[in-house]
């Protein structure tokens, strides 16, 4: 079985997946979680905004505690609406503290979210061992070229448009999730031609996707095991965990929760939140559940 590829016959806390970090073969037996690290001043949810490295390695140490594998470093809110932020002033945000994380914590693993190759090249030059691109490579032509030149593992999400305008993309002809497989299928294709062997996917959830499509995209999300590569989501605060409750990204927890458990019951492989010993918790709660 090859890097990046899950055996049909496992089950959910049974696949082999591994992926090459910088020479390191990390293997993903099990759902894990990955922290997010926002460097910026205006994400969605303040609770996640960093002031500098210091603050950032701090959290950073919280997170591996309480039981993070990866760390999501990025320097550009990706909101609906979010104002564009130059590429300097991005590689200014992000690349100090993945340098830092990478002294500091050498054996955790970096990841940057990122949709410009330039921003993620430094950051790999500085540390960082996976590429998360919320565009899944349709904002910069130099994305796939860099992610094969650096033999990084490449985190592929499906979004429309960019964060500026992606809101109003979320009309879908042919089928959501159809959509979304057709995209995934031919990102793929690009992504194994341009010499990425480590691929990791991501439905992108509130990205060019209303609150009804969101949960449409999780009951079905099992579907997406067609390509036997593994599975990010992304749901930590969003809306889809809150606007049903009338309330904020502040008290969306018990709905993160919620949805993170039904997206482990129907196959996802990484969590990438906010809270990590809640996504912890979770995991061994469903895994406790699926081996009783």
């Amino acid at each position: 079985m090859g890097i990046g590829q899950l055996n049909a016959k496992d089950t959910l806390f049974c696949k082999k997946i591994t992926l090459n970090c910088a020479g390191r073969l990390v293997l993903l037996q099990q759902p894990t979680v990955m922290g997010i690290l926002n460097s910026t001043p205006d994400s969605f949810y303040a609770g996640s905004r960093l002031q500098g490295t210091d603050q950032a390695l701090a959290q950073a140490e919280k997170m591996l505690q309480d039981g993070a594998t990866f760390l999501d470093v990025g320097g550009y809110s990706t909101r609906p609406g979010a104002p564009e932020v130059s590429e300097q002033e991005e590689l200014n945000r992000v690349v100090p503290i993945i340098e830092a994380l990478s002294k500091a914590f050498p054996e955790a693993l970096l990841s940057i979210d990122t949709f410009r190759a330039r921003v993620a090249e430094e950051a790999v030059r500085h540390g960082a061992h996976i590429i998360n691109d919320v565009s899944g490579g349709t904002l910069d032509a130099d994305m796939f070229p860099t992610a094969g030149r650096l033999q990084v593992p490449y985190l592929l999400m499906h979004m429309r448009g960019t964060p500026q305008n992606m809101a109003s993309q979320n009309h879908y002809e042919q089928g959501l999730l159809e959509e979304i497989t057709s995209f995934l299928a031919g990102q793929v294709a690009a992504l194994r031609a341009a010499g990425v062997k480590d691929i990791l996917l991501d439905p992108g959830f509130g990205f060019a996707k209303n609150v009804d499509q969101n949960y449409q995209l999780l009951r079905r999300l099992k579907e997406l095991e067609l390509f036997e590569l593994p599975l990010l989501v992304g749901l930590s605060r969003k809306s889809m965990t809150y606007k049903p409750l009338h309330v904020g990204p502040e008290e969306a927890l018990t709905g993160t929760i919620v949805a993170n458990t039904v997206a482990l019951l129907n196959g996802a492989d990484i969590l990438r939140v906010h809270d990590v010993k809640e996504a912890v918790h979770t995991i061994e709660i469903v895994k406790k559940m699926l081996t009783a």
